[in-house]
């Protein structure tokens, strides 16, 4: 399977996306779309991935290049591909589908938990995992559900935590593709997002206190995800 990976900024890459794809035999390239390079056409992939980033999807002054994604991401979709968009690449998605994008009511910043909706619980993607999940988040804005798209999670903080469209298009607001490494960066480059600190955004003492059994599960839930989106296009 041909994987095409789009990133918008140097330190939120593929993660452990790349390690699923290997693992599996697959081929995984990669467009840092921040650095004005041409995006692929849709015959080029199987499966897009859309990584996150500090900007928002209305950012288009600051980011002139977010519109030609945008346009990219429509017709990825309208071509039959598997979709799949983490954090900024769920909301970029979520604006494809007609779903309107705006800030969450607070930031959302560390390890807490997401609940899996009734639809989620019967869902053959997410349907493996249990009720509740500990899972690391970083975002301020969120998405209303697309129309058509099934809600699969949600958290205290943030209602839209997990969608799927058509059966292929899938929007995790959640980091389950984080690594310790990643945290790091996410907090070098990011740090004044978590001030001031609320019941929702955790320390940095705290964020960096994640284990490897926390990742390990993030990972196991990453990799059963994307394993089952996989069995739903064969």
């Amino acid at each position: 399977m041909r994987i095409h990976c789009l990133t918008h900024v140097p330190f939120e890459g593929s993660a452990v996306i790349a390690d699923w794809a290997r693992r599996r035999g697959d081929t995984l390239s990669l467009t840092p779309v921040f650095e004005g390079q041409g995006l692929p056409r849709p015959t080029d992939f199987d499966w897009l991935i859309v990584m996150g980033g500090p900007m928002g999807v209305h950012d288009e002054a600051e980011h002139p290049w977010l519109a030609a994604e945008k346009r990219f991401l429509g017709e990825a979709i309208a071509a039959g591909k598997t979709v799949v968009g983490i954090c900024l690449g769920a909301q970029l998605i979520a604006h494809a589908l007609g779903a309107a994008v705006h800030p969450n009511p607070e930031r959302e910043i560390g390890w807490f938990p997401i609940e899996l909706t009734e639809a989620g619980r019967s869902s053959s993607v997410l349907g493996f995992l249990p009720d509740r999940i500990q899972v690391f988040h970083w975002h301020g804005d969120t998405f209303e559900l697309p129309p058509g798209a099934i809600h699969l999670a949600r958290s205290a903080a943030c209602s839209q935590q997990v969608f799927l469209y058509d059966g292929r298009v899938l929007g995790l607001q959640c980091h389950l593709e984080s690594t310790p490494e990643g945290v790091a960066d996410l907090l070098a480059h990011c740090a004044e997002e978590i001030e001031p600190r609320s019941t929702s955004v955790q320390s940095a003492e705290r964020m960096l206190a994640a284990d490897a059994h926390d990742y390990a599960r993030i990972h196991g839930a990453l990799f059963g995800i994307l394993d089952r989106l996989a069995e739903l296009r064969h």
